[in-house]
């Protein structure tokens, strides 16, 4: 094994990460043509384990969704979450009020805090033709200090998210999103006031690559305190430093040294989560993410005597109205409008 490469294991699902993310989670569901209701075929879902279908057939999975593929109302305490949708659409509602559809290269950060219900649903809008969706849902920790800090739900657009494009001497091009940290001169949206990516010393960096065949990137160095973890999930062959690597595995490299990537064999893609460990306890159980074991047990008692301040929506799977364009309605009741669909 190389200085540069310091291991590099198997994907799974979720991916595993180190302090300070908690885990990833890559959604690749190629949902067909959807049935007027925004969910697939009914036929289609004969034979499955609907609330609870975690396993691919016909190329998608429902998750906990029973006739919309998603994830119906839940709880949250204690990190946040980072969702990147490349493909597809996400309608998000919690128990803050607020709300949106967002996709085709949006993200959405929470801070979840002392508590959020949420729920994240991903509608079939198209009738006459697939609907593939693709994301990242990226479990970023928060420090003891922030863990109870109120809820909070950030949009980021796509139109403002920095997409780099890098092109080599032999003219090949490869494009990194800039979710988190900087990458040259790019910037991207600021995280939540109460994020550990907030920190400037925590060195946080999300960043999502995409190479034609032959295409270079060298990464910056990155502190000396930090990890650094390459996700390589599609591809033939990835050369990291002067090593070859297969892809569906995930290296942890030395992140002070300058590395540069190139992709060999056809087009690759790749994501990169970077940041300085937190170095603190994680006790965690199901959505709940806190230090101690105690903290666990008041989070459970919290949420059934509160709700996390309770549910203000119909349904347990909302969905929005099939024509809605990509929008957000903050919890102030501040609304974005973004246009339609793309």
């Amino acid at each position: 094994m190389s200085r540069i490469v310091l291991e590099s294991g198997p994907l799974g699902f979720p991916w595993a990460t180190v302090d300070p993310f908690l885990f990833c989670a890559y959604h690749n569901d190629a949902y067909p043509k959807g049935n007027g209701q925004m969910g697939p075929d009914p036929a289609l879902l004969r034979g499955r384990n609907l609330g609870m279908d975690f396993e691919v057939k016909d190329g998608f999975r429902m998750y906990h969704g029973r006739s919309v593929p998603g994830f119906p109302s839940h709880p949250h305490r204690g990190f946040e979450t980072v969702t990147v949708v490349r493909r597809g659409y996400c309608d998000h509602s919690d128990s803050l009020g607020a709300k949106a559809r967002f996709g085709a290269g949006d993200a959405q950060w929470i801070t979840t805090g002392s508590g959020i219900v949420h729920a994240e649903m991903f509608p079939l809008l198209e009738d006459d033709r697939d609907n593939p969706l693709e994301l990242f849902q990226i479990w970023l920790n928060l420090p003891k200090a922030n863990k109870m800090v109120p809820a909070h739900f950030k949009m980021l657009w796509h139109e403002e998210i920095p997409v780099v494009p890098v092109t080599n001497a032999a003219g090949k091009t490869a494009k990194v999103t800039v979710v988190a940290g900087t990458f040259g001169e790019a910037h991207p949206p600021t995280p939540p006031p109460n994020s550990w990516a907030a920190q400037a010393e925590a060195d946080v960096a999300i960043w999502a690559i995409d190479f034609e065949e032959g295409a270079s990137v060298t990464l910056p160095p990155a502190s000396q305190q930090s990890h650094r973890a390459l996700y390589f999930y599609d591809g033939v062959t990835l050369d990291v430093g002067g090593e070859t690597t297969p892809s569906s595995r995930v290296l942890l490299v030395d992140p002070t040294a300058e590395l540069p990537l190139r992709a060999v064999g056809g087009p690759a893609r790749i994501l990169v989560l970077q940041g300085k460990p937190i170095g603190e306890p994680v006790a965690q159980h199901g959505p709940f993410v806190m230090n101690e074991r105690r903290e666990l047990e008041q989070a459970f008692q919290d949420y059934q005597r509160t709700g996390f301040g309770g549910w203000p929506w119909p349904s347990e799977a909302p969905v929005h109205p099939k024509t809605s364009g990509r929008f957000a309605v903050h919890p102030d009741g501040r609304e974005q409008d973004m246009g339609p669909r793309v």
